[in-house]
């Protein structure tokens, strides 16, 4: 099983797992590979070092910085984040790929102003932008692909 370190035209940056790099090469070329914050299909691989197992050879200060990364504050983050993301997913109407539209629509007013979240690219989010419609990127997961803890 070969883990790579991924990254999509919007530099998402996520894992995917793959049972060769041919299969990797493979499922690239056909354009099977998404991100799963925009799914985009631009993903190329990153440069990433392979896992070795030295478990038994961690020495004291590896073990510090291990405890530092799971100290109560970078929790407390992870939770507000967590707590934060699923806010939004509540309170907001998923709108998908028309978000465009509706924005345009609450902007001018044809319909009430509700909360909305979608999908946009980077050019459309700069055309609103010049109509005066302010939005900002938020990566949230997609429920089908993955959920909220």
């Amino acid at each position: 099983m070969k883990v790579y370190n991924l990254a999509c035209e919007q530099n998402h940056r996520f894992e995917g797992w793959f049972s060769s790099e041919e299969d990797f090469l493979a499922q690239s070329a056909r354009q099977q590979i998404t991100c799963p914050v925009c799914d985009s299909f631009k993903v190329d691989r990153l440069p990433s070092a392979p896992h070795l197992n030295l478990s038994a050879a961690k020495s004291n200060s590896a073990a510090a910085g291990d405890a530092h990364l799971s100290s109560p504050a970078v929790a407390q983050i992870q939770q507000r984040l967590q707590d934060m993301a699923r806010h939004v997913m509540e309170n907001t109407e998923d709108v998908g790929a028309g978000f465009v539209e509706e924005a345009r629509r609450i902007h001018y007013r044809e319909v009430p102003e509700h909360g909305i979240r979608g999908i946009a690219s980077p050019q459309q989010c700069e055309e609103l932008a010049e109509e005066g419609i302010e939005v900002f990127q938020l990566p949230l997961p997609i429920p089908r692909k993955q959920s909220l803890q």
